[in-house]
């Protein structure tokens, strides 16, 4: 029963988005997280050389 309930939501989701659509929202997606992790480690070298750089 519950198989065939996950076949239908798959077949349901399908049918409603374009492929074209399924495809743009998960490049979005990796878009967003490959500039969000650019992001955290230019900012974890950023601050590496900074602490690494003071003689206290």
């Amino acid at each position: 029963m519950n198989k065939s309930i996950s076949l239908f939501i798959i077949a349901l989701i399908s049918m409603t988005l374009s492929s074209c659509e399924i495809v743009g929202g998960i490049f979005k997606a990796g878009v967003w997280t490959g500039l969000i992790l650019v992001a955290l480690v230019l900012g974890l070298i950023i601050f590496l050389f900074t602490r690494g750089g003071r003689k206290d």
